[in-house]
């Protein structure tokens, strides 16, 4: 009998296949890398470049250089909505607005016979109950300070008011 022969493929076929594959992988890898890297790098700088053009168009910073500006708002009393007993309660107010700088300083101290209708409007809206709180006196603020930012001219823009500082409230 004879004994079995063996036929043996040639070996070097089979690794030149593997590194073929592997060398296209990295190939492939690299150039998704690469282009990851482009859209990520392109993609921030045109971002950037997209939010820099509106704020050269604004005419006010954002936030101010230096201190912030003070405008004082003389006290003033108005009737609240009537409480749950039916009884007249009265506010009288005082505060402080904190605004970005010089210029918005003046813009307020200019209207302020608008900012004051404002206020009267809107306080006398509210009742005791709501504003007794010290939640109720940081809603108000927020309130105040919303209304407020609305531009005082037609098709103006918003005022810079940064916060509100109750310097007198009397609720009776």
């Amino acid at each position: 009998m004879k004994a079995d022969q063996k036929v043996e493929a040639p070996s070097g076929g089979g690794s030149k296949k593997l590194i073929i594959i592997i060398l296209a992988l990295v190939l492939v890898l690299g150039a998704g890398g690469g282009g990851a890297a482009w859209f990520f790098l392109h993609g921030k700088a045109d971002a950037e470049e997209h939010e820099e053009a509106p704020a050269k168009k604004s005419k006010k910073p954002k936030k101010p250089v230096g201190p912030p500006e003070y405008v004082p708002v003389e006290p003033f009393t108005v009737n609240l909505q009537p409480g749950e007993a039916g009884t007249d309660q009265y506010l009288q107010v005082a505060f402080t607005l904190e605004v970005s700088g010089l210029e918005e300083k003046e813009n307020v101290k200019n209207n302020m016979a608008k900012v004051r209708s404002r206020m009267l409007l809107l306080l006398s809206s509210k009742r005791a109950a709501d504003i007794n709180t010290p939640e109720g006196k940081v809603q108000l603020a927020k309130e105040i300070i919303t209304q407020l930012r609305e531009p005082f001219e037609d098709r103006g823009s918003q005022q810079e008011i940064e916060d509100v500082l109750f310097t007198s409230f009397i609720i009776q």
